[in-house]
């Protein structure tokens, strides 16, 4: 693939490769608790298909669109533009986003469809609380930390295992469960599952989810300032650090490398050594 892929292609991208998460964690977790009453076994199960479909996503998607599956992850990517570095624009932000929730929206019937349930029907998972809340924004910062902390110092080959194994852990050690996507969390609120959320529910957690996103960035340039001497100030790479081109097409779902005429912002990760 070139790194000239067109917008409509990376939002193609961005829908498909969203809806496929929500497969693989909506169906994990149908399948789980199929074959298991303990919940314990079926969240070990859960989580751990789904940070091997995430970061199996990533890796497929990441050379097309960056693979951000995550409304979160793009807004980060139009802020660095906005504040002077390498990003997405407003529009191209808007067709991701729109791209990713319906994406999201599909994949959560799809998954519903395939185990023999009546798809559409909404979530009675009901995810309320301040303690819950407060575990999202945990989750959604920690998730953008992990990601920009590895663009600005030069390291976004290690995003996709990073991201997997991040949300592998979150979903554990945080209160909610990490759902940390907005996308992803209306998608989830269309399966009346253990992994649904009831759609009273969305707007503290989709809150919670961009104030997570806020203080992730802020953290981000506390801990490795602003990114580059271009003025990325999304996940480029440290003033200390170039990064470094790779010889094959490893994706990345930093937003860091964007383009200025309008490609995809991972692309120079992707850029052949020549």
């Amino acid at each position: 693939m070139t790194a000239h892929t067109s917008l409509p292609r990376r939002a193609a991208a961005e829908l498909i490769g969203t809806a496929g998460l929500l497969v693989v964690v909506i169906g994990s977790g149908l399948q789980a608790a199929e074959l298991s009453r303990d919940t314990g076994v079926a969240l070990i199960a859960n989580s751990l298909a789904s940070a091997i479909g995430l970061g199996l996503i990533i890796t497929l998607f990441g050379p097309l669109s960056g693979a951000h599956l995550n409304p979160v992850v793009t807004l980060t990517s139009w802020w660095a533009r906005r504040t002077g570095g390498e990003g997405l624009g407003g529009r191209e932000a808007f067709v991701y986003t729109v791209a990713q929730t319906a994406g999201a929206i599909s994949g959560a019937l799809l998954a519903e469809t395939m185990f023999g349930r009546v798809p559409g029907t909404f979530s009675t998972q009901v995810r309320d609380g301040g303690h819950l809340l407060i575990g999202e924004v945990v989750a959604t910062a920690g998730l953008v930390l992990v990601i920009q902390g590895l663009g600005r110092i030069g390291r976004p080959r290690l995003i996709p295992a990073a991201v997997a194994a991040y949300i592998a852990a979150a979903i554990w050690f945080t209160s909610s469960g990490s759902f940390a996507n907005p996308a992803g969390t209306i998608g989830r609120s269309f399966s009346d599952s253990f992994t649904g959320i009831a759609p009273e529910s969305l707007p503290g957690f989709v809150a919670a989810q961009l104030i997570g996103g806020i203080l992730g960035l802020a953290l981000a340039a506390l801990l490795y300032g602003k990114g580059n001497g271009s003025g990325s100030g999304n996940g480029g790479a440290s003033r200390t650090a170039k990064p470094v081109p790779v010889e094959t097409a490893v994706p990345s779902s930093v937003p860091e490398t964007g383009l200025a005429d309008g490609a995809s912002p991972t692309k120079a990760a992707y850029e052949p050594v020549g």
